[in-house]
């Protein structure tokens, strides 16, 4: 009796273990690709499946996008400048059998062609395509994935270039372009705008030469703006010419006042007062006449008589 429950309880052990290793799940993203003593048999979708274990193996592909980044390239581009490069890809399995048996390591050898992809295709391109026509890039790296992987029963979907990283001289040599290209445009904007402004004053000043008083009102006006912010100095504007003839005048008549002679001062009549006092004081002593002659005029020789 016990030996017969000893024997059913080995039984029942070894029917749960065969059960454990014979079943199989296969996720709803996945697909099972089943070999029978090392030969493929088929392929098992989504579910449950069963299994003869030691004599079947079920290995299970992933047919998700995957998204694989493409590590920074040391690439010397066609104008000979040396730019590191990253980039990254996507793709996903389509043949489940081909994945497994066409090629080891489906994800390694996806990321060595990328790396030797992008390198090809952006050395042969300048740089300035390389910045600037990074679609036209992007498609060229897929397109060449693509027809490569495609043996393999997998499809790269996209190719994006990543990173750009430039050399530093390059980086200042570019910038010093860009505020080259920058100042050129403002200068051509400043002078499109200067020609405006004198296209529009032409036709002002045509106005106020019909029209006289049409300036004067123009001077009420900048009076009216200046007086707005409370100034302590007002500026009152005057036409040029008339200032410039007012002081030209002022200036003629300050010459005229300072080249007229002064008037002599008369003598007063002697006074008692007066003729007492010229009494008193002593005559005043004459220089010798050598003292008295002096020359003014500045033409004549020194000492000489005239």
């Amino acid at each position: 009796m016990n030996g017969l429950l000893i024997a059913l309880v080995v039984v029942a052990v070894l029917v749960l273990l065969g059960l454990a290793l014979s079943v199989r799940i296969v996720q709803q993203y996945e697909q099972g690709v089943l070999f029978r003593l090392g030969r493929v048999v088929g392929v098992r979708e989504p579910g449950l499946r069963l299994i003869v274990p030691l004599i079947e193996v079920l290995r299970r592909v992933s047919l998700r996008i995957v998204t694989m980044p493409i590590q920074s390239q040391g690439i010397i581009t066609r104008d000979n400048v040396s730019v590191d490069v990253s980039a990254v890809a996507y793709y996903r399995v389509t043949d489940a059998t081909k994945a497994v048996v066409a090629i080891e390591n489906v994800a390694a050898a996806i990321n060595q062609i990328a790396q030797t992809t992008l390198r090809k295709v952006v050395g042969q391109h300048t740089l300035d395509q390389t910045l600037a026509e990074t679609d036209t890039i992007n498609v060229a790296i897929r397109e060449i994935l693509d027809g490569t992987t495609e043996a393999w029963g997998v499809v790269v979907t996209l190719v994006e270039l990543k990173d750009i990283q430039l050399p530093e001289t390059m980086k200042r040599a570019m910038a010093r372009q860009a505020e080259a290209e920058r100042e050129k445009r403002a200068k051509i904007i400043a002078a499109e705008g200067e020609s405006l402004a004198a296209d529009q004053l032409g036709a002002a000043s045509d106005v106020m030469m019909a029209h006289p008083l049409a300036l004067q009102l123009r001077n009420l006006q900048s009076l009216v703006e200046i007086g707005v912010d409370q100034n302590t100095t007002v500026v009152f504007p005057a036409p040029l010419m008339s200032t410039i003839q007012e002081l030209g005048a002022f200036l003629a008549r300050e010459q005229a006042a300072g080249t007229t002679p002064a008037a002599t001062p008369t003598t007063p009549p002697p006074t008692p007062a007066n003729s007492a006092a010229s009494a008193s004081t002593p005559p005043a002593v004459e220089p010798p006449a050598t003292e008295v002659a002096f020359n003014t005029d500045s033409n004549r020789a020194p000492g000489a008589r005239p």
